[in-house]
C-alpha cells in the first residue's frame, strides 16, 4: 500500500532535483527545466493531499489550476528566453548577467 509518506519522499527528491537544476545554472533551458521539476512537486503534494483528504477534492482541483499556470509561465520564459538567445547568442544566465551593462 502507498502512504502518504511515499509521496511525500517522491516530491522532496523532485524539488531537490530541480532545486539543483536552478543552483547549477549552466543553462537557461535548464533552468527553466528545474523550475518545471520544483512545480511538479508542489503539484505532485497537492494531488496526495486531495487524495488523503476525502473532503472535496481541493487539492486536485489547485493542482489543475497550478498545471494551467505553469503551462502560461514556461510558454511566456521560454519566449523570453528564445528573444535573450536572439540578442546576445547565449543562453548562458552568467553571460547574460555580464552584458548587461
Amino acid at each position: 500500500m502507498i502512504t502518504l509518506t511515499h509521496f511525500l519522499i517522491v516530491s522532496a527528491c523532485l524539488f531537490s532535483t530541480g532545486l539543483y537544476a536552478v543552483l547549477a545554472r549552466r543553462n537557461a533551458i535548464l533552468v527553466l527545466v528545474g523550475i518545471e521539476l520544483m512545480i511538479n512537486a508542489a503539484i505532485l503534494n497537492l494531488v496526495a493531499f486531495g487524495r488523503y483528504d476525502k473532503a472535496l477534492y481541493g487539492g486536485q482541483v489547485f493542482a489543475l489550476f497550478a498545471i494551467v499556470l505553469a503551462a502560461a509561465g514556461v510558454a511566456v520564459a521560454l519566449a523570453i528566453i528564445l528573444n535573450v538567445y536572439k540578442y546576445y547568442k547565449t543562453v548562458d544566465p552568467e553571460d547574460i548577467r555580464n552584458l548587461k551593462d
